[in-house]
């Protein structure tokens, strides 16, 4: 332990971490707690907490004894964080004497002392520049304060009366300035009502840390796959964690953030039973309304470090592959290339679909994730066929993912006839030809959106009304077959 001496007093510092637990949140933050021991005078002191995450949200810091409940009051709290670095030494060494040592262009060296009159370093100017058409803050990044970034270069007075623009060479300064710490620290002042040793838990929130899922879908033409999912978990909080027990929360945590001023804006065993991985690295538990996952060995989560963990697998996954021709879903998108009738070719949006339950070698919740999918050539190899993005999916819900877009089924939608029957009726015809130029049969899911109240009064096939607006036509299509729907509707508006 160290003890140095502070206000005409002792400062105490926390060492020792053990039993820390880590709890990481999918939203670029992370809830520390730590077990620290202290040795305490009796009596009011101040207590640094060193080696805390860089990126700790101070009003979030939890303080409590477990050794001796109620024997110690916190009050006062400061967090420290101008942490020795050039530019910060150079900072405060402004008016303060310096050693340049440089080498001039015909090789010799030559030793300058004198006074540092400015550091490089950017700086922010008060108040808007009124005569520049941004200035009413936004210029320069000067939210709401009509603050404009300048930069000033390093300036030296020498000795012998030169003024030195932004010299390079080696820089001497006499000593480190007052205020200036090796790495983040809490200050507390305590009063505490027992001395001798005191075993306490630091909790608090950190930015910079989060994790998300990966998933690896690996499928066979038969409709069976496999599914494999890894936690990354990234670390830029400027803190170390060692065998830690390691917690993952998913869900939408609701967090108040602060608005900018003058603009907005601004990552198993197999069988019907796995769900999570072999090695049984992760349990997973309800929380509220949300799941835990705890891994059920320690784990070092170092800085600037990204870590994946295997969380689930499984080989007995069930699919279905489903090509969906949807050219009117988004109104006004879809318009014909140069010299093309109507809105040209159109290629089906190609899905990979299945339930994630038991019968799928699942029934787990998902967190959220990229989904890579494979799919093994005729020589064994597995091939990337898509990727696709999930939210957070509970259990016996169904996973759909769109990989890309079919190559050989085209489709051409045409709108043959317009008529107005009145002010607010009209009477359209289509015809819509779909192709299947591969050597296998398949099925593509053709759907036509209707707005107003509309009425189908011909039609060359069957379709489902999936909801108030959409038909849905099946159209099984034989290798090298081509067919054709064609309908029409009457709409009032």
């Amino acid at each position: 332990m160290i003890w140095l001496p502070i206000l005409g007093g002792l400062l105490a510092t926390l060492q020792a971490d053990r039993g820390t637990e880590l709890t990481v949140y999918n939203q670029n933050f992370a809830l520390v707690k730590e077990i620290r021991n202290l040795d305490l005078k009796l009596g009011r002191q101040s207590v640094a907490i060193e080696d805390v995450a860089s990126q700790i949200e101070p009003n979030s810091v939890g303080f409590r004894s477990v050794s001796s409940p109620g024997s110690m009051s916190v009050l006062e709290q400061n967090y420290q964080y101008d942490l020795i670095g050039v530019q910060a030494i150079l900072n405060k060494a402004v008016g303060k004497r310096i050693v340049f040592n440089r080498v001039l262009p015909d090789g010799k060296k030559e030793r300058i002392a004198g006074t540092l009159l400015s550091s490089p370093t950017a700086v922010v100017n008060a108040g808007p520049d009124l005569g520049s058409p941004f200035g009413n803050g936004y210029y320069g990044g000067g939210f709401g304060g009509g603050a404009l970034n300048t930069y000033n270069g390093m300036v030296v007075k020498a000795d012998d009366g030169r003024i030195l623009l932004n010299p390079t060479g080696e820089i001497e300064v006499a000593e480190i300035p007052e205020g200036l710490i090796s790495r983040p620290t809490l200050m507390w002042e305590l009063d505490s009502r027992k001395a001798g040793k005191n075993s306490v838990e630091l909790s608090y929130l950190t930015n910079g840390i989060t994790w998300n899922a990966d998933y690896v879908m690996t499928i066979s033409d038969d409709g069976s796959g496999g599914f494999v999912g890894w936690v990354t978990l990234s670390n830029q909080c400027g803190k170390s964690f060692k065998d830690v027990n390691l917690k993952l929360l998913a869900g939408d945590v609701n967090r108040v953030r602060p608005q900018p001023r003058g603009m907005a804006g601004g990552f198993g065993g197999g069988g019907a039973e796995l769900a999570m991985s072999r090695a049984k690295n992760f349990e997973e538990e309800s929380l509220f309304e949300y799941h835990l996952y705890t891994l059920q060995r320690p784990a070092t989560v170092r800085d600037r470090e990204t870590k994946q963990i295997s969380l689930l697998e499984s080989d007995t996954l069930k699919y279905q592959k489903r090509l969906i021709l949807d050219p009117l879903r988004m109104v006004g998108m879809y318009y014909p290339g140069e010299g093309e009738i109507g809105v040209g070719e159109l290629k089906p949006q190609v899905r990979v679909e299945f339930v994630n339950d038991k019968a799928s070698g699942l029934g787990v919740p998902l967190p959220q994730g990229r989904v890579k999918v494979y799919q093994r050539d005729k020589s064994g190899s597995v091939q990337m066929i898509g990727e696709d993005q999930i939210n957070h999916t509970p259990k016996d819900e169904k996973v759909s993912l769109v990989v890309g877009r079919s190559f050989d089924i085209v489709g051409e939608r045409l709108r043959t006839n317009f008529e107005r029957l009145g002010p607010r009726r009209t009477r359209e015809s289509f015809r819509i030809a779909i192709r299947n130029r591969k050597d296998v049969a398949d099925t593509v899911y053709y759907l036509e959106r209707r707005w107003g109240d509309w009425t189908v009064t011909a039609k060359s096939m069957d379709f489902r009304k999936a909801d108030s607006n959409t038909m849905e036509f099946t159209v099984n299509l034989a290798p090298g077959e081509e067919k054709v729907i064609t309908y029409t509707v009457e709409t009032v508006w």
